[in-house]
């Protein structure tokens, strides 16, 4: 855990953006109902996060109290995290915040999985990265980072850049498919908003609730289709441990110094990632629109960070 704090900012959303892209070779190891495994997985992730960070759920968020103050006095922020969660009045504000992250995050998983299964996997990956349109538009009122010009041209480029490099797998699809891909999109550039919308260290309790309400609401497809094979049960573990649990804290820990269009783009790594994994497991050579569309998103990436850096010196 103390690693993980080290790697505040950029190196924690790159490293959680990596983890995120095992997903497609992790989630072959599972024969299974895709509802049934988003379930599963969120209940070990959830599980994962909850020891790791030794913190347990909470529905709330409360004030400050005098045991809360003490401790985080004493430098023990755990210890204030559980005691605000149990006693004090009712921060309204902070507690709706927690909700709509973790509600947003659960919807991008569950319309992710419903995507898939109704669209084209490569619709559904190019529509749910729309989100950085979604923080354009709502992202300053909400947090009031302003946008710049830069804000926009990156978006422009980058979205030109997804479309390029999944060009090859881009089809008609489902209509309805599409719809859904397109709300996980929304639901993505929402989620990534109300986390930043929160204190510091409320935004990992947000990612407990999502795989909570993930969990809840996929796992009659558990009991639909019977249990998995030992394979797909180690797979499973893997799954909700690296390719989620992981990242879940990660990204809570990468919010901290980084503006919420800034993490939305970094965490494109992920489905920049896809070709490497089939390319180093399976051999296939990737396409040269494939190329040039993920030069694009990692030059205006390089391209933002090296200005960031000379404003920031």
């Amino acid at each position: 855990m103390r690693a993980m704090k080290k790697l505040e900012g950029v190196p924690a959303l790159v490293l959680c953006a990596l983890l995120w892209s095992t997903g497609g070779i992790l989630i072959k190891l599972v024969e299974w109902n895709p509802f049934a495994i988003a379930a599963s997985r969120s209940i070990v992730a959830g599980l994962f996060i909850s020891i790791l960070m030794r913190r347990k759920p909470f529905f709330v968020v409360r004030t400050n109290t005098p045991s809360a103050s003490n401790a985080k006095t004493a430098g023990n922020a755990i210890a204030a995290n559980n005691a605000v969660s149990q006693k004090g009045t009712i921060d309204r504000h902070a507690t709706l915040n927690l909700w709509l992250a973790g509600i947003c995050y659960a919807l991008t998983m569950i319309l992710y999985v419903l995507g898939n299964k109704m669209t084209t996997a490569a619709n559904t990956i190019l529509l749910e990265y729309t989100s950085p349109i979604y923080i354009i538009m709502f992202g300053p009122a909400i947090l009031g980072e302003k946008n710049k010009i830069s804000d926009y041209i990156s978006v422009v480029v980058v979205l030109c850049g997804m479309v390029l490099f999944f060009s090859e797998g881009l089809e008609t699809g489902n209509m309805a498919g599409n719809v859904i891909a397109a709300l996980s999109g929304v639901s993505f550039g929402f989620c990534t908003i109300f986390m930043r919308n929160q204190s510091p260290d409320r935004s990992i309790n947000s990612f407990q609730l999502a795989h909570l309400i993930t969990f809840v609401s996929c796992v009659p497809f558990a009991f639909i289709y019977g249990m998995p094979s030992g394979m797909s049960c180690v797979g499973l573990v893997l799954l909700g441990i690296f390719q989620i649990g992981i990242p879940s804290v990660l990204y809570s820990v990468g919010l901290k110094n980084v503006r919420a269009l800034t993490a939305t783009f970094i965490s494109m790594i992920e489905p920049l990632m896809n070709p490497v994994w089939v390319m180093i497991f399976n051999g296939e050579t990737p396409s040269w629109q494939c190329l040039v569309g993920g030069s694009l998103i990692l030059g205006c990436m390089g391209v933002r960070a090296v200005l960031a850096r000379q404003k920031a010196t």
